[in-house]
């Protein structure tokens, strides 16, 4: 019988383990998407920009 209970709370600590390792991993996981997100928008107000700006040169080139 002991052994049984054994047994038990082994499973349960593995389990234990695992679900915060999981929610570690979640965590970090987390944090890494908001910071693609911060990279992702930093581009497009780049890609803007530099869209802005060529349009303006555009502008300015001769006709032909």
């Amino acid at each position: 019988m002991d052994a049984d209970f054994i047994s038990l709370e082994k499973k349960v600590e593995r389990v234990v383990a695992c679900c915060q390792s999981l929610r570690d991993e979640n965590h970090a996981l987390r944090d890494r998407v908001a910071e693609l997100e911060r990279d992702k928008q930093s581009l497009a107000e780049k890609i803007d920009t530099a869209r802005v700006r060529l349009e303006a040169f555009m502008e300015k080139l001769p006709a032909e």
